[in-house]
């Protein structure tokens, strides 16, 4: 018999499902693809990526993030997913970016090799009597969720966006230029606009006809970090050159000075061959993404190998369903993890998998469960879930915002790397003790 089951076979269900074997104990993990698809994946591997590619940024030097913060973290606790994303990177200047077909092939390849876990290609419909932890995602299969609904009371829904991916060779270089901001990398090709060009952009952007929601879909919100690029437009006509389109340290070498707006494009795949417009998730009917996305200079005669789709997210209210170790209210070893816990982003999902995982396996041995300390980005992160306003709760990246704030340290640097030395300090000596 297994000790424990994992229902979802992604980011964070990989990794908890590999904290747990790694530790000794058998896993049954399920996936309801390929028999059941969801509105936004397309294949059967397991950790697909079906956003941006991009897992956010890294400390690199004295440059020092939130997210790269996290990242550090994850290393240190051996994640799996974090161990695959660098065996997989593309070019991204600071940020870690993955081939997504390789990057998923590794999970999947150390998934299934793995001798303690056991995939199971089926799909789990209710919240289980036995220790588990439910880890299916923001595309939740609605009897799960359901199911979920029923046990727990709150479930809130939020729109994701997904941007479009161009081929290499149907960009027109003759229009773009190549480099990071501030000449820092050159993994970007960036497509410049004048101000005459922008404004019939962004003109026909915000009259663009778009995808409909279902009725049941109507009251849910956007998720700020993930706003279609079209819905952003509409905040005003400058928002986009202070967003995704922001030309700041993008300086064009044809005329020595930063263009009006510039569309950045990353790459996608190893080979290069494939990238995406990155801040341009969009919910846009198709032919009204390639009549738009057209006017963008290079990318006049682009061909799109994936439009950008817009699907509904699920997620539990935190502060009211789930303690501080991520178990369901009123269950002692149901833990859930991932996005539907209530974090946004990969390498967030990635952590809470790796928490529960950890927690679970505290459980299942008989010791006491772990208290993660508030100072690191994973402890912070939990604390978060657990003290949230209900009535506003809303899914959270990783930023300096919920560590510990600090007083009498005024530069953003000097604060960041002070959150980083401390946030190691505390997960080192968290870790020795576990």
């Amino acid at each position: 018999m297994n000790d424990i089951t994992v229902i979802g076979a992604g980011l964070a269900g990989c990794e908890a499902a590999y904290q747990l074997a790694e530790r000794g104990f058998t896993v049954e993990l399920y996936e309801m693809r390929p028999k059941l698809l969801t509105p936004a994946h397309k294949t059967a591997m397991l950790a697909e990526i079906v956003c941006s590619n991009s897992l956010g940024s890294e400390n690199k030097n004295d440059r020092v993030s939130a997210a790269g913060i996290l990242k550090e973290e994850l290393a240190l606790m051996n994640s799996l997913i974090l161990s695959c994303a660098n065996a997989s990177r593309v070019p991204a200047g600071g940020a870690l970016a993955v081939d997504r077909e390789k990057f998923s092939s590794l999970v999947t390849e150390r998934i299934t090799s793995h001798k303690n876990i056991h995939l199971i290609r089926e799909e789990y419909t209710d919240v289980p009597k036995t220790a588990a932890i439910i880890s299916s995602g923001p595309l939740t299969s609605d009897r799960l969720a359901e199911s979920l609904r029923a046990v727990a009371g709150e479930r809130i829904y939020f729109y994701d966006a997904v941007a479009p991916v161009v081929t290499r060779e149907s960009v027109d270089m003759s229009k773009v230029f190549v480099t990071g901001r501030y000449g820092r990398s050159d993994d970007y090709i960036n497509c410049p606009m004048s101000k005459d060009e922008y404004s019939a952009f962004y003109d026909a952007l915000i009259h663009a006809e778009r995808n409909v929601p279902h009725d049941f879909e109507k009251s849910a919100k956007y998720f700020e970090g993930c706003m279609p690029v079209e819905a952003l437009a509409e905040r005003g006509v400058d928002t986009l050159r202070f967003g995704p389109m922001k030309p700041r340290g993008l300086t064009d070498p044809r005329t020595g000075r930063e263009p009006y707006a510039a569309v950045q494009l990353r790459q996608d795949n190893s080979e290069g061959t494939l990238f995406n417009l990155v801040g341009f998730q969009t919910g846009l009917k198709w032919p009204e993404q390639k009549r738009v996305f057209a006017m963008i200079p290079g990318l006049e005669n682009a061909e799109f190998v994936r439009l950008g789709v817009m699907h509904r997210n699920t997620s539990v209210n935190a502060p009211v369903v789930l303690d501080e170790w991520l178990r369901l209210r009123g269950y002692d070893d149901v833990f859930l993890a991932g996005q539907i816990t209530g974090v946004e982003g990969y390498m967030e999902s990635t952590a809470m998998g790796l928490v529960a995982g950890i927690n679970a396996s505290s459980l299942l041995s008989g010791k006491e469960l772990p208290s993660w300390p508030r100072e690191c980005a994973a402890g912070s992160l939990l604390n978060y879930l657990r003290t949230a306003e209900p009535e506003h709760f809303q899914p959270m990246n990783m930023n300096l915002g919920i560590f510990p704030q600090v007083s009498g340290i005024k530069g953003k640097k000097e604060r960041a790397m002070f959150h980083r030395t401390r946030a190691l300090n505390a997960l080192n000596e968290f870790l020795r003790t576990l």
